[in-house]
C-alpha cells in the first residue's frame, strides 16, 4: 500500500531554499517516489488560511520514505532546506478501501 508524505514548511530565504529543490527530485525518484504536488497553490476551505508552502509525495511502502530521508545525496540537500525554513513532515498510509470506507474510522 502506498504511503504519502506531507511535508509544510515556511521559506525565510528562497534562494537557499531553491538550491534544496532543485538537488531533491533525483534522490526522490531514486527511492521510487514521485511528487504528486510540489508547492502549488493551497486553496484553505475552512479553518485559518493556509500560508505555508506544501508538498505531497507518494512512495510505495514506509521503507522506501526512511531509505530516502537516510539517503547521503538527499541528507546533504537537506542542509539547504533546514538552513532556508522551518516545518514539518509527516506521513500517512493509504488505505485498501477507498470505494467503501468503514465508517466509523
Amino acid at each position: 500500500m502506498s504511503i504519502y508524505l506531507i511535508s509544510t514548511m515556511t521559506i525565510h530565504d528562497p534562494a537557499t531554499y531553491r538550491r534544496y529543490t532543485a538537488l531533491t527530485p533525483p534522490t526522490v525518484k531514486r527511492h521510487g517516489g514521485r511528487f504528486l504536488t510540489r508547492g502549488d497553490e493551497v486553496v484553505t476551505l475552512e479553518g485559518e488560511p493556509f500560508k505555508e508552502r506544501m508538498v505531497i509525495m507518494e512512495f510505495p511502502d514506509r521503507e522506501h520514505v526512511e531509505a530516502w530521508l537516510r539517503d547521503p545525496e538527499y541528507v546533504a540537500a537537506a542542509q539547504y532546506r533546514f538552513a532556508a525554513s522551518t516545518g514539518r513532515i509527516i506521513i500517512q498510509e493509504g488505505r485498501p478501501n477507498t470505494e467503501d470506507p468503514e465508517p466509523l474510522v
